[in-house]
């Protein structure tokens, strides 16, 4: 897929931004070192929480610490998003406030040589690299958040039908709200930008964040090279990190591993570490600042009362999830793919976000129990037995069967395995019992450094995979190319760890 595939469409025009200027910071006459302004220890928890549940789950933006005082407010450069936008066609408001977030791939403020270091490439003009919707609750105590992958085919309204990104390319901010709009049914109350320059700044602010990786990535194109395991990096990393799609599943793991990091980014900028020095702070909240749009109406008094009202949230109150899908390989009529969102469970999952209600893991519905699938469980094969080409035939045979293989069998650290194992994290005990009831011989193992992904070893015992029935492979009314049931996780257990 090509990451320009909205590109045709040219710079976005018709729209800018203004920007005020902010309010010096204070001065201790001390010391002469320049602090925030310095409210309550738990009035600046939860400005940061508001910003990195908000504004950070942007991709990328965090810090907001928005509510630490008023001058900071003003330094946001904001845009009047909602001002031509007619009541009739938007959705009702309810109690609780939704938040469009995008994630810009504007280079226009990144020098040429700054592009080159980051790896963004040079296209010109604007559109959206990443888009999340985040809802806060009535009670303000739960927020979640909804990936919306950028290739997902939609109607774009005016313009027909294109991939969600295009609509920002198309018509800025206000497009992009009145296509999520009318895709969800949910009314979006406000709106969050950031761009590649401002998400590695506030990486890099935080003093770096931790990644952790059940594969490795090669990405030369985003020079990214990462073996699999639990790796600190910079905001340069964090970015090619989240951006690349050099993986099995393309735009749907760069999804998961945006989550993660934004979670990542949560848990530091809500750290003692942060919090307690005031330098730190100061140069977190600036670097978030510089670079981050909101709409006219999140101004000094909106945000400072969010914060107050959300300041028991915890990383345990943030939820991660994406759009259900039907379809990952659906061909348009622009001869590029896209994706096709699983309709029935879309419309359930976001009239739940509009009433408030918790959203569910889908496994654990539907008064079935939590019987796994081949299109949830992501697998690897190695071959403990020294058989030659035994691994890459299995690979074929699980793929075949709807499993998601995760990279190229490769030879085990031995070749002298005795019984096939079904190697799994503390969590994936079910599909793992699942997956080995199809090996007649082989045992589960668990292995604590695995987390949401399987590995199969062949042992000498191997003889066969017994794939499961076809009717089984998806659930009853989703089609089988589709991409599965779509995960929930929270932030705390999406960081490393």
């Amino acid at each position: 897929m090509s990451d320009d595939s909205a590109g045709r469409h040219g710079p976005t025009e018709g729209f800018h931004r203004e920007r005020s200027q902010p309010l010096p910071p204070e001065r201790s006459p001390r010391s002469g070192r320049v602090t925030v302004p310095s409210p309550a220890a738990r009035r600046r928890r939860t400005g940061l929480l508001l910003v990195s549940a908000l504004s950070v789950l942007v991709l990328f933006a965090s810090g907001t610490s928005w509510a630490l005082t008023g001058w900071m407010s003003g330094a946001l450069n904001r845009f009047d998003v909602f001002g031509g936008l007619s009541e009739e066609d938007r959705p009702e408001p309810t109690g609780g406030l939704t938040f469009l977030v995008i994630g810009s791939d504007s280079r226009d403020s990144i020098s040429q040589e700054a592009q080159e270091d980051l790896s963004v490439g040079h296209t010109p003009g604007q559109r959206s690299d990443s888009m999340m919707l985040v809802r806060l609750n009535h009670d303000r105590d739960r927020v979640t958040v909804v990936g919306i992958p950028r290739d997902l085919w939609v109607d774009v309204p005016g313009h027909g039908p294109d991939k969600v990104n295009a609509a920002y390319g198309l018509g800025g901010p206000q497009l992009a709200v009145r296509t999520v709009e009318s895709l969800t049914d949910v009314r979006i109350d406000h709106y969050v930008e950031v761009d590649f320059q401002g998400f590695v700044n506030v990486v890099d602010a935080l003093g770096g964040i931790e990644v952790c990786l059940p594969e490795p990535i090669r990405d030369p194109k985003a020079q990214l090279d990462m073996a699999a395991g639990t790796h600190h990096v910079d905001g340069a990393e964090a970015l090619a990190f989240s951006r690349t799609r050099a993986t099995s599943r393309g735009d749907l793991d760069r999804i998961e591993r945006q989550q993660q990091v934004l979670s990542a980014m949560l848990d530091k900028a809500m750290s003692t570490e942060t919090l307690s020095n005031p330098a730190k702070l100061t140069d977190f909240v600036n670097s978030a600042l510089s670079s981050v749009t909101v709409d006219e109406g999140l101004d000094t008094r909106t945000i400072n009362d969010l914060a107050y009202q959300m300041r028991d949230l915890s990383m345990d109150s943030v939820t991660f999830t994406q759009v259900p899908l039907s379809d990952t390989e659906y061909w348009t009529p622009h001869g590029n793919v896209a994706l096709l969102w699983d309709e029935p469970a879309a419309r359930e999952l976001f009239a739940a976000i509009q009433a408030d209600k918790p959203i569910a893991d889908p496994s654990q519905e539907s008064g079935k129990g939590s019987e796994p699938r081949p299109g949830d469980i992501r697998v690897q094969v190695f071959n403990g037995s020294g058989a030659p080409g035994l691994g890459a035939r299995l690979d074929g045979t699980l793929a075949s069967s709807g499993f998601q293989v995760t990279a190229p069998a490769q030879n085990w650290s031995s070749s002298n395995v005795s019984t096939t194992q079904v190697r799994h994290g503390s969590g994936d005990r079910a599909e793992a019992e699942y997956l080995a009831e199809m090996i007649p011989g082989a045992e589960t193992v668990e292995d604590g450094t695995l987390n949401g992904e399987l590995q199969i070893v062949i042992g000498f015992n191997y003889t066969a995979f017994e794939a499961p029935k076809a009717e089984d492979t998806a659930p009853k009314g989703e089609p089988s190319s589709g991409g599965g049931s779509t995960a929930v996780s929270t932030a705390r257990e999406n960081i490393c760890g």
